[in-house]
């Protein structure tokens, strides 16, 4: 089962080792308490012997001593390796999610990583200090018991052994009908992640749009799932608890039965049958063991619904990026020079439709290029393929003249910087933000990176300055001043290509010039593609790209697309009228 976390586990060797160890030294402590237990009654009590009644309840408290000091040792190390363990998984779990390309993200859903990350990881945590806590002890003290059973009479003993194949076979019953029904409730927890994470992210329109009672049903409808699945899966693992009563019950009444004849046999020589101390102890080896079995089926039960975990977290561990370094990569960009060649795209290798067609366009380095046309015509697709956010379908991209499958992934994406139409910051300052492009940029980089940015007019207003807070998704920030503090970021970085994908629709058309001017004056070396739904924004650029459905169909100035290019020249006029 935890096969696939070998290197993790092999990190928590030692302490699990250890927590075995004291837990079978716990077991062997108290597999002894009954036996001095019967030596206490039959030599002391039943004898009226003071002497032996002090003795054995001295070589019981020192057992009870013992048994406290390893489980307590026990504890320790199983809770240390578990954490420890959890913690490696968490972290390869994490590191594997960030060398994922777009398309693997793109098959798991937000939800659904996020309880693969918490609960799942949870979930195998637990089974995992069961396992080298709990089922040692549990398995170490069945047997024990059995053994010390039978050494004290096998004809009662017999009774445990028939009714062991009983237990575990409804048990093995009850837990196939359990699994299937746990797989489905973790689907649930999925979906009402997503619906959650959803919500939460766009709380803003669901309030706009008062649609909060249409979004409460939605939430409702997938917690009802996970009550269903629940309430029908813990009912199958409940009946558990009445079966192991009756059979524990009924395995003391023949014991109590059987024993009462056996000391009744025994008439006035007890040796030759069995005592009353012995029978205590018999009555307390039964108990133990049947609490074994109880507690072994709980493990398993644990296991069942850790199974799910795990193939759910062994799928993401398992998962291979479709995005890699080759085995010799190049690691010197040597230019932003970039260049088509007949390539082709689509998202899933078995999808019919492309969306890029047979692009064939060659960008010299520190050209501006502006980048139009309607919506899903792949404007997005194409410059996301550049950093390898993608891989190309059919064809060759190359940048600096070398195909972008034979550079060092990190390598290719330190050189180009991309401003997403989606901005984000995150919860800190100004600096931090601005310093995740270049955690090394001097105070000199961040003034003049903001200054092209037009976004230090606005940081000097504030008291602190770079030193502002800034709140998680930068919701005390317009959307403007996201943009500039985005695009800020991205300079920072001193890319050889720079690509800002729609990414000053929020601001102003004064500042957007403002932008351009600095881009174009300041960055004179730096590739620029410019993805723009206004053509007042790009008119400037040293040539143009117009798309439509996925290909490019004209690629010159701003004048001769006037004369040339059809649906550039519609563009033109409708926002011009």
């Amino acid at each position: 089962m935890f096969g696939v976390f070998k290197k993790s586990i092999a990190k928590v060797k030692k302490e699990s080792i250890l927590s075995m160890v004291f837990i079978l030294l716990e077991s062997g402590f108290e597999i002894f308490v009954p036996f001095m237990m019967a030596r206490l009654i039959d030599n002391g009590i039943e004898q009226s012997n003071i002497d032996n009644v002090v003795r054995f309840g001295i070589y019981i408290i020192v057992l009870v001593t013992g048994q406290a000091i390893c489980g307590s040792l026990c504890a320790f190390f199983a809770v240390k390796a578990s954490t420890e363990f959890a913690y490696d998984v968490r972290e390869k779990l994490f590191n594997k999610l960030q060398i994922f390309s777009f398309a693997n993200i793109d098959k798991f859903s937000t939800g659904s990583l996020v309880t693969r990350s918490t609960t799942d990881i949870a979930n195998i945590q637990r089974s995992f200090q069961m396992v080298i806590r709990g089922a040692i002890r549990a398995i170490g003290m069945f047997f024990f018991s059995l053994a010390f059973s039978y050494s004290i009479n096998v004809k009662i003993a017999l009774v445990f052994t028939a009714i062991v194949p009983v237990i575990l076979a409804s048990f093995i019953m009850l837990s196939r009908l359990a699994m299937p029904v746990f797989e489905k409730m973790f689907a649930a927890f999925d979906s009402l992640n997503n619906i959650m994470s959803e919500n939460i992210h766009g709380i803003r329109v669901v309030k706009t749009f008062n649609r909060e009672n249409f979004e409460f049903k939605k939430m409702k409808k997938s917690a009802d799932d996970i009550y269903d699945y629940s309430v029908k899966a813990e009912t199958y693992v409940a009946l558990w608890d009445p079966l192991m009563n009756i059979s524990m019950y009924t395995a003391i009444i023949f014991i109590a039965w059987f024993g009462a004849k056996a000391i009744i046999a025994s008439g006035d020589n007890p040796a030759l049958g069995l005592t009353i101390g012995k029978l205590t102890s018999l009555i307390t080896y039964g108990m133990q063991l049947l609490m074994s079995l109880m507690f072994i089926s709980m493990i398993y039960v644990m296991l069942v619904i850790s199974q799910a975990s795990v193939e759910r977290v062994k799928e993401v561990l398992m998962e291979e990026a479709s995005i890699k370094n080759n085995d010799h990569p190049i690691y010197n960009i040597k230019d932003g020079s970039i260049e088509f060649n007949n390539v082709s795209f689509k998202y899933k290798a078995d999808a019919k439709n492309r969306v890029l067609k047979d692009i064939n366009i060659k960008i010299n380095s520190g050209e501006m290029i502006g980048i139009i046309g309607g919506t899903g015509t792949g404007k997005s697709s194409f410059v996301n393929l550049i950093p390898r956010l993608y891989d190309v379908s059919d064809g060759e991209l190359k940048v600096a003249g070398i195909n972008v499958k034979d550079y060092d992934i990190e390598s290719l994406r330190k050189s180009i910087g991309i401003v997403l139409q989606k901005n984000v910051l995150f919860s800190g300052t100004i600096e931090s933000n601005l310093k995740f492009g270049n955690e090394h940029a001097s105070f000199e980089d961040m003034t003049e990176a903001c200054d092209i940015a037009c976004a230090l007019e606005f940081i000097n207003e504030k008291e602190d300055g770079f030193n502002s807070k800034v709140e998680q998704g930068g919701t005390n920030f317009s959307g403007g001043q996201k943009q500039r503090l985005s695009i800020a970021r991205t300079i920072i970085k001193k890319p050889k290509i720079l690509i800002f994908d729609d990414s000053t629709s929020a601001v102003d058309t004064k500042t957007d010039a403002r932008i351009r001017d600095g881009l174009k004056n300041k960055l004179p070396n730096t590739t620029k593609l410019i993805i723009s739904q206004r053509i007042i924004s790009i008119k400037d650029c040293d040539r143009i790209i117009v798309m439509d459905n996925g290909r490019v169909i004209a690629f010159d100035t701003h004048e001769n697309l006037l004369n040339n290019c059809e649906l550039y020249k519609d563009i033109y006029e409708v926002q011009n009228s």
